[in-house]
């Protein structure tokens, strides 16, 4: 079974493959250091990608198996990290090959990247790290991507038979590496290692600019939540992507959240201590509409200040994905979770 992606909480996660337990450590990455330099966030990817501009190939990308060189610009990508096509496509290539994960969101066609994919989908390839090699070969890809996966050390020895593969960012747990981390990452593989830090920087100065225009968040607390069970919760800790996000806005967490957390990406509580969460601004992660009426039927809910002054937003995984957006955490759909988020958190 593949470790859980920090994507994923307890209840979306029960919904694509069985996990008991406590929560994985994957859940989330160490806190996030924004990279600070201009250029424009938007990029217009053609089909199959095209020529880097201004890229001196060949290039040299170290990852978790040891160093790729790539010789030329790649135009036939295929991605195989849970969330790789997200920060292709923004760097202007469309990928010619993709895994399916969300059997309702085929190669990861989410609202923030469908105008990029354009008309033309990409061959699936595999089920998240199950990769169709033969599928992938037949392809003719001259690069192959895996940054935000499971990938083992005999797959990608099979892949590098196939074409040059870039594997997990090295010095990170599967699964763990920022979403600045895989977009540079990305970069350098692609020859757009200046693209990418524009595209970093431009959510540096969108994160700013909301900051200013809402000094009401500044120094308010908040919390982030998913409701797994009824009567159990998963709490993130400061260190989580999704709650980092927020302190960039202004938002702190409460130390009481930090101790219960400890050294773990999310504390799970019960009920009984949803005094925790009793903050400012209470962010829910919900699966569908019944979970968020299964929380607000937890009589203990019912209790706290927060809840009675109606200061709790529930952020669906589906229609419209804000949840999905903010959880995905990649350099496409955190400017899209921010468009949706903030008014929500006014």
């Amino acid at each position: 079974m593949s470790t859980l992606p920090k994507h994923v909480g307890p209840v979306r996660a029960r919904r694509l493959w069985p996990v008991t337990g406590r929560l994985s450590a994957a859940l989330a990455v160490a806190a996030l250091a924004l990279t600070a330099c201009g250029g424009d966030p938007a990029a217009t990817p053609a089909p199959g990608g095209s020529a880097a501009q201004g890229a001196a190939f060949p290039v040299t990308v170290s990852h978790k198996y040891g160093d790729t060189v790539i010789d030329k610009a790649p135009t036939r990508v295929v991605t195989l990290g849970l969330s790789d096509q997200d920060p292709v496509l923004a760097l202007g290539v469309v990928p010619v090959g993709s895994i399916d994960w969300f059997g309702e969101r085929p190669y990861g066609k989410w609202p923030w990247a469908q105008p990029l994919w354009g008309s033309k989908a990409p061959e699936v390839v595999g089920e998240r790290d199950e990769y169709n090699l033969e599928k992938i070969a037949a392809l003719n890809p001259d690069l192959i991507i895996g940054m935000y996966s499971g990938m083992s050390q005999e797959q990608y020895t099979k892949l590098t038979q196939i074409a040059p593969t870039v594997a997990q960012v090295k010095g990170y747990d599967d699964y763990s590496a920022p979403w600045q981390e895989m977009t540079m990452h990305a970069g350098r593989a692609l020859g757009r290692s200046a693209k990418a830090a524009e595209l970093i920087a431009a959510i540096d100065r969108r994160l700013a600019d909301l900051k200013a225009k809402n000094p009401q968040f500044a120094g308010k607390t908040v919390a982030v939540v998913e409701p797994y069970e009824p009567g159990k919760y998963a709490v993130f800790a400061p260190s989580d992507p999704k709650v980092v996000l927020l302190t960039q806005l202004g938002f702190t967490v409460p130390e009481a959240i930090v101790k219960a957390a400890g050294s773990e990406y999310a504390a799970e509580i019960g009920s009984e201590r949803l005094d925790l969460i009793d903050v400012d601004k209470l962010v829910f992660l919900t699966a569908d509409a019944s979970t968020e009426k299964t929380v607000k039927a937890d009589k203990v809910y019912t209790t706290l200040k927060v809840a009675k002054e109606n200061r709790a937003v529930f952020l669906p995984y589906e229609t419209p994905p804000v949840g999905a957006a903010l959880s995905f955490g990649t350099v496409l759909s955190i400017p899209y979770a921010l468009d949706q988020l903030v008014p929500l958190l006014g």
